[in-house]
């Protein structure tokens, strides 16, 4: 007898004698469980089996649309030794130096302890905002002021308290296709109806995302703002060209559309300036938001959003309902690494290690990859895009994918379509470039297996 697991677009059968685990979960039951299942089937089998509790009918509409990240899923199972991850977009922090930056905190915590484990401002500490507009500067943004930044809990709440300020349930937010998952959660979290827009190799195409807003707004539907990643999209790659940016802008403007402009890998360009951002020029229509996650530490959950003057009061009140203040020891370690540390220097580092990483992860894939695949070619950041024959769906292949000893990202947690996709990403930031090799060469005959299979 077995019982069958659903698990996106496939069906996986199991054993029946774990069946109890429907009737009777407990942590101890999966734990053993997990010891033969993957964890996307742990999963399936808990919420099937929470389901049916009593407190069921006390959820919200909201939570319904709350669900577990693909992303997450795969960065856990990416932890088994033995594996090669290119899944996770993480960076490189062996190059940064601990050893002092721990001495750092120390001296934060003996000398000024009492601020900096207290409660504090909610806008975040006025040192570290001031410091926000000189790294924007370095971004292209000149005319930043300290009290239009919020800091928020990394650029992820940035998100949702923009999401949570603007739309009702039912709003219209427009997203590149395709774009960041954890932006996806988000917006589903808030019932909003999230509509793509489709990219070519220059970025998001303005004629199609006019046209878009022009559909939507003769349907009668509330558009409240474009989200949109312009350098290295997260998962692409692509980088929006700089002639297409305010044509972009000037859409938005007209058809009363604010802009989210995301950009946590600005920085990272592997050779020459960044390009400027949407914001530089168009103070009043562009939150901006950005994070210290890919530039310095993403385990400080240190991040910001530049919002335009007549917004700000609105957007940092909501996000003070949220997280009350952002943490003061964080930020105070992000202002002294700002202030005492080769900031500029580390990124000139870390614009090197994934430049030779990129490198080495596109030359692997034009040594190993089958007919019938192509890939985007990013000039920043920490993603490769790769692209089957219509017909494979990249999402089973990930168990195979595992078995044969590497663990990428399917495409589908990257749109909010349920649609199959042939699509994959690849990280190569936190990965030597032996292993990037080694990883793609691994991955190589599943691929290959599944085209031949159509």
């Amino acid at each position: 007898m077995l019982l069958t697991v659903h698990l996106h677009s496939t069906s996986v059968a199991y054993p029946a004698t774990l069946a109890c685990i429907l009737i009777d979960v407990s942590h101890e039951t999966l734990d053993a469980a997990a010891q033969t299942l993957p964890a996307e089937a742990i999963d399936a089998i808990e919420r099937a089996a929470t389901s049916a509790h009593r407190h069921e009918e006390l959820f919200s509409e909201r939570a319904a649309n709350i669900r577990q990240s693909a992303v997450r899923d795969v960065f856990d199972i990416s932890l088994r030794p033995g594996l090669v991850s290119l899944a996770g977009g993480s960076p490189y922090l062996q190059s940064l130096p601990l050893d002092r930056l721990a001495a750092t905190a120390a001296t934060i915590i003996a000398d000024d302890g009492l601020a900096a484990l207290q409660y504090g401002s909610g806008q975040g500490t006025e040192e570290l905002r001031t410091q926000i507009c000189e790294v924007m500067a370095a971004e292209g943004i000149l005319d930043a002021l300290p009290r239009n930044v919020v800091i928020t809990a990394g650029s992820q709440s940035a998100q949702d308290v923009a999401t949570k300020v603007f739309c009702n349930p039912g709003d219209v937010v427009l997203v590149e296709d395709p774009t960041y998952v954890g932006a996806l959660n988000t917006f589903e979290a808030y019932q909003v109806q999230v509509e793509t827009v489709e990219m070519d190799g220059d970025g998001l195409v303005p004629d199609l995302l006019e046209a878009k807003i022009a559909a939507l707004q003769l349907a009668g539907k509330s558009v409240k703002f474009l989200y949109t990643i312009p350098n290295f999209n997260n998962p692409s790659g692509i980088t929006l060209a700089r002639e297409r940016r305010q044509k972009i802008v000037d859409i938005c403007r007209n058809a009363n559309i604010l802009i989210l402009e995301d950009n946590p890998y600005g920085l990272l360009r592997f050779d020459g300036e960044p390009l400027p951002p949407l914001r530089a020029d168009n103070p009043a229509d562009v939150i901006y938001m950005g994070s210290f996650s890919k530039i310095f530490a993403p385990g400080l959950r240190i991040g910001w959003a530049l919002v335009p003057e007549h917004l700000q009061r609105r957007y940092y009140l909501a996000a003070e309902a949220v997280t009350l203040c952002p943490p003061a020891l964080n930020q105070m370690l992000v202002s002294a690494y700002l202030r005492d540390y080769d900031w500029r220097g580390q990124i000139e580092t870390y614009r090197g290690l994934y430049a030779e990483r990129c490198r080495a992860m596109l030359a692997a894939l034009e040594a190993h990859m089958p007919a019938g695949t192509s890939w985007t070619s990013p000039e920043g950041g920490f993603f490769v895009w790769v692209t089957l024959p219509e017909g494979v769906d990249t999402y089973p292949l990930l168990h195979k994918a595992i078995d044969a000893g590497v663990v990428f990202i399917p495409g589908a947690a990257f749109t909010p379509s349920d649609e199959p996709s042939n699509k994959l990403r690849l990280a190569y930031s936190a990965v030597p470039p032996e292993a990037i090799t080694e990883g793609v060469r691994r991955l190589a005959p599943v691929l290959r297996e599944a085209i031949a299979g159509l």
